[in-house]
C-alpha cells in the first residue's frame, strides 16, 4: 500500500471512523450542552461485553466535555489501584481551577479543606494538598466512606453552581470499583442530584454492573441511565471498514467486506485489528477476499497469543474446565447446571468457579442460571487450542 494503514486497533484508540454509535454520541452530546447551561443531568453507564469500544465511546463523549470547557476527568478503575484515591485526586485539580473564580472562592476555599481532611483519612500516604490556596479552615471526617465522599461532592458541586461551571467525571472499567466505593459515589451522586448540582458521571463496563449497581443500592436504575453497547449492524460494520479505507482512494470488495464482517462478528476491536493486517498485506488498492484468506492465520494467531492468551493465563485449571464444559454445552449463553454436568460435579460445588470467573471478568450472568463469556470469539479459542474439550483430569 502506498499510506500506512488507517486503522487503530488498540484498547480505546480512537477509530478513524466512529461507526454506529451515532445516537449515543448525540444523546450525550445534548445532555452536556445542557449541563454546561447549569442544568443537572442523569448520570450515565454503558455496559456490555469486551471489544465493543466502551472505551471509545467514553473517549468520544470526554472531548466533547472538553470543547463545551466542562471540567472533566478519565479515571480507569484498576482491580489493585484505589478509585477513591483517584477521584479525590482529580478532584483537587477541580477544586482548584473553581477557586480562580471570585464567586466560588470561598466555596472552593471549603471545598479544599474538605478535600484536605478526606485524603489525610482516605490516603494517609499522601498528605500534601496545595491549591495555591489560604490556609482554609480546619475540617473533619466521619470515617464513613459514605458521608465523607457525599459531603465532598455536594460542597464542590456548590462552588461549581457559584462558579458557573460544571463537571463530568468518566470511568471506566467501573465493574472493578470496590462495594464500598461504588455505594459511596451512588450516595454522592444521589445527593447531588437532589440538590440539582452540576456534576455528572459518565462510566463503562461489563454486562456485570447492572448486577453489581442493583446489589449495592436499589435505587441505582433511577439515579443512573443503563445503556447497552453492542456489536455493530452490518451497515455499521461496513462503515467501519470502507470508509477509513475511501478516504486513501482504496475499497473493498464485495465478497472480502462480507469476510470482514464474518470473521469479526461486528466487533469493532476485530473489525479494526483484521482491517489493519490485511492492509499491511495487500498489494493494490482494491482488496478482494483473497486479501482477508491471506490474514486468516496471522490475525487468529495474534488475538490467541495476546487478546485471548493473556485472560486464558489469569486462571486456574478447574477455571479452565469450567470454561471448556461451557463450550461443551454447544450453545451460549449455556445453562450452569449442564456445566456442573460436563465437569461431573454438583451445581453448588462449581458455584465458587462461577463467582471467581464473574470476578476475574471472563463470564457474566444472562439471567437466572445462564451464563456466557464477556470476550467475544472466547469460545473459538478455547476450541483451537483444546479441539476435544478434554477437562482437567481426563
Amino acid at each position: 500500500m502506498k499510506y500506512g494503514s488507517p486503522y487503530t486497533p488498540g484498547a480505546g484508540t480512537m477509530p478513524p471512523y466512529l461507526a454506529g454509535r451515532n445516537e449515543l454520541v448525540d444523546h450525550a452530546d445534548k445532555c452536556l450542552q445542557a449541563l454546561a447551561k447549569g442544568y443537572p443531568q442523569q448520570s450515565v453507564i454503558y455496559y456490555g461485553l469486551r471489544g465493543v469500544g466502551k472505551t471509545v465511546l467514553l473517549n468520544t463523549i470526554e472531548e466533547r466535555a472538553d470543547e463545551l470547557d466542562i471540567l472533566y476527568a478519565h479515571i480507569e478503575i484498576a482491580e489493585k489501584r484505589s478509585f477513591i484515591k483517584q477521584i479525590a485526586n482529580y478532584s483537587k485539580k477541580m477544586i482548584h481551577r473553581l477557586s480562580m473564580s471570585e464567586k466560588a472562592k470561598d466555596f472552593a476555599k471549603k471545598a479544599m479543606g474538605i478535600l484536605q481532611a478526606f485524603n489525610i483519612t482516605y490516603n494517609p500516604e499522601d498528605r500534601t494538598f496545595s491549591a495555591g490556596l489560604s490556609d482554609p479552615a480546619p475540617y473533619i471526617t466521619t470515617g464513613v466512606l459514605s458521608d465523607d465522599l457525599t459531603d465532598m461532592f455536594v460542597t464542590m458541586g456548590r462552588a461549581a453552581a457559584k462558579a458557573e461551571e460544571s463537571i463530568c467525571f468518566f470511568v471506566d472499567e467501573i465493574q472493578y470499583m470496590k462495594d464500598d466505593e461504588m455505594e459511596a459515589l451512588i450516595n454522592a451522586l444521589h445527593r447531588v442530584n437532589q440538590l440539582r448540582l452540576p456534576i455528572v458521571l459518565y462510566g463503562a463496563g461489563l454486562p456485570k454492573v447492572l448486577r453489581i449497581f442493583g446489589e449495592v443500592k436499589s435505587y441505582s436504575e433511577r439515579l443512573f441511565r443503563f445503556i447497552p453497547v453492542a456489536e455493530l449492524k452490518e451497515e455499521e460494520a461496513r462503515a467501519a471498514i470502507e470508509k477509513p479505507a475511501e478516504e486513501l482512494g482504496v475499497q473493498y470488495t464485495e465478497s472480502a467486506v462480507k469476510k470482514i464482517i464474518e470473521l469479526s462478528k461486528g466487533y469493532p476491536y476485530f473489525i479494526q485489528e483484521l482491517c489493519d493486517m490485511v492492509w499491511d498485506g495487500a498489494e493494490n488498492d482494491v482488496i478482494e477476499e483473497r486479501d482477508i484468506e491471506n490474514t486468516i492465520p496471522a490475525f487468529l494467531n495474534y488475538l490467541d497469543e495476546s487478546f485471548f492468551k493473556v485472560r486464558y493465563d489469569h486462571c486456574s485449571k478447574m477455571e479452565h474446565s469450567f470454561l471448556f464444559a461451557m463450550v461443551k454445552c454447544g450453545e451460549l449463553p449455556c445453562n450452569i447446571s449442564n456445566v456442573a454436568h460436563f465437569m461431573k460435579k454438583k451445581v453448588n460445588s462449581i458455584s465458587p468457579l462461577r463467582a471467581q470467573l464473574i470476578s476475574k471478568g471472563l463470564i457474566y450472568s444472562t439471567g437466572r442460571g445462564e451464563i456466557d463469556f464477556t470476550v467475544p470469539l472466547f469460545d473459538e479459542y478455547l476450541k483451537r487450542i483444546n479441539p476435544e474439550l478434554k477437562l482437567d483430569g481426563e
